[in-house]
């Protein structure tokens, strides 16, 4: 009966959509879209570029603009622009075209879809929502806390962002959501505390993944990449460096995010005693709340010791999966009706697979070096912070934190150095902006896709909200990062 209704219920969209597709505003945001990339992709390409990186770059920024204008949803827009990368011969269908769509990293997130049902099914997600609503469900705001001090709690010892959000804390707030009857089905009811909590955690776990080297994938490859330019990053000198400004963000960012996105459920006074009543009620965990329980442990313990025992985080994920499915906590009809997760797949796989041959064409790298030579003989406080508001705007280009300092990392630093600027301060400045920029668009990293997948928040509102909060961010570590790193000596 239920997987008739989904059949059902997304007949019914089908349906919408194609009755839809053809409205006077759907077609002049298609128009634009075709116009703009037609008008990049014509453009003689200047000096330093290949014909073939101005049409890729064309189709990238024609794509990324139908995901924000949206006149289609967000995984056919994707679609769309792969198919005319490969119609006009940009991309390899047999190579490049769907390489994206075989990331590991990718693929957790999927993953982590799968177990945040397994949550869902056995009750223990809403047994932990009950927890955390009997601590602090006095209002939204204080859950928000608790979530964020969780995920600074967990960050030193969870290398993968999107495994300690995906994993970990979204199964959590869907069912602090759930348990508020806030889903995404509508805006009334996202909006209650749903999509409030989601973004919010987006931008909080971008914090924290700039605070320490283990916190994210791209950290321990930033500090490779600033020892081949001869500068040593230390996990205790970044966790050192990152505590001030990254505690201040933490305390920041919930609130400001409260204030310009506010939940329609801001206090909720007999919240605690009816989440004590209903623990009550629920009595011991089930042998099934055991399984999942047992389940999320082992997988965290992989997480946290992956680098000692060499077992990467999306295999932990699909073992956690594979458990799942041989106890019958989830099935396979669950997973093949979870649209999230699919259209996750699909539009994200397609921008990392789009956004890889930007750099293995050069784009990226002139993009630097004409910044480069912009700055050339400013002051180099002045040059670090421009290089680092550019470091945060690029990432617009890109579709992970990992290509983007792999493309980029290595330059900046080069150019921060040549301007006279620290060595040290500057491996760490642009270290910690690859974690900042993991929050500002729906397609920056894996958490942003899995939120944005997640259906809480419409495009505008993860756009609007991501730029800000990474401004507010990236000058905070700007100012009080670097007053705290003049204080401890980086400088």
């Amino acid at each position: 009966m239920a997987a008739a209704a989904s059949i059902n219920t997304a007949a019914r969209t089908a349906k919408d959509t194609s009755r839809t597709a053809f409205e006077p505003a759907r077609l002049i945001k298609a128009a634009i879209c075709v116009a703009v990339t037609v008008a990049i992709y014509v453009v003689p390409a200047p000096d330093g570029l290949e014909p073939q990186a101005m049409h890729m770059l064309a189709i990238f920024l024609g794509t990324i603009l139908g995901l924000i204008l949206q006149p289609l949803p967000t995984a056919a827009v994707a679609i769309i622009g792969l198919t005319a990368a490969m119609l006009t011969g940009t991309m390899d269908p047999k190579t490049a075209a769907f390489s994206g769509l075989g990331s590991a990293s990718i693929w957790l997130i999927v993953a982590a879809f799968f177990i945040a049902q397994g949550f869902v099914k056995t009750g223990l997600g809403r047994r932990v929502a009950l927890v955390f609503i009997s601590l602090l469900g006095k209002s939204t705001l204080g859950i928000s806390y608790g979530l964020s001090a969780a995920d600074l709690l967990l960050a030193p010892a969870t290398p993968s962002n999107t495994a300690r959000l995906g994993g970990i804390l979204f199964p959590i707030i869907t069912s602090i959501s759930d348990v508020q009857k806030s889903t995404p089905e509508s805006d009334e009811s996202r909006r209650r505390i749903g999509a409030y909590l989601a973004v919010t955690a987006n931008n909080v776990n971008a914090i924290t993944s700039a605070m320490f080297v283990t916190s994210m994938a791209a950290g321990p490859v930033v500090v490779q990449l600033a020892a081949d330019s001869n500068v040593t990053i230390g996990w205790g000198t970044w966790a050192l460096a990152g505590i001030v400004p990254g505690v201040l963000s933490l305390l920041i960012i919930p609130a400001l995010v409260y204030k310009v996105y506010p939940p329609t459920i801001k206090h909720v006074p007999s919240a605690q005693s009816d989440a004590r009543d209903e623990l009550k009620q629920l009595g011991r965990l089930s042998m099934r709340e055991w399984i999942m329980a047992a389940t999320f442990v082992v997988m965290l313990v992989l997480w946290a010791t992956g680098s000692m025992t060499g077992i990467n985080a999306t295999t932990v994920a699909f073992l956690g999966v594979a458990v799942l499915l041989a106890t019958g906590i989830i099935s396979w009809q669950d997973m093949a009706a979870n649209k999230s997760a699919w259209s996750t797949l699909i539009f994200f796989g397609v921008l990392v697979g789009m956004a890889t041959p930007l750099n293995e064409l050069g784009v990226t790298e002139w993009a630097g070096e004409m910044i480069a030579d912009a700055t050339s003989g400013m002051p180099w406080m002045a040059v670090l912070a421009l290089l680092t508001v550019c470091y945060f705007l690029m990432h617009y280009m890109f579709a992970a934190e990992l290509a983007q300092a792999v493309a980029l990392y290595t330059l900046f630093l080069g150019v921060a150095v040549a301007a006279g600027a620290p060595p040290v301060a500057s491996a760490l400045m642009l270290g910690c902006a690859t974690g900042l920029i993991g929050a500002m668009t729906h397609y920056a990293s894996g958490p942003a896709a899995l939120i944005y997948g997640a259906g809480y928040l419409k495009t505008p509102e993860f756009l609007k909200i991501g730029f800000l909060c990474g401004i507010v961010t990236v000058a905070i570590w700007l100012t009080v990062g670097m007053g705290w790193w003049k204080i401890i000596g980086l400088w």
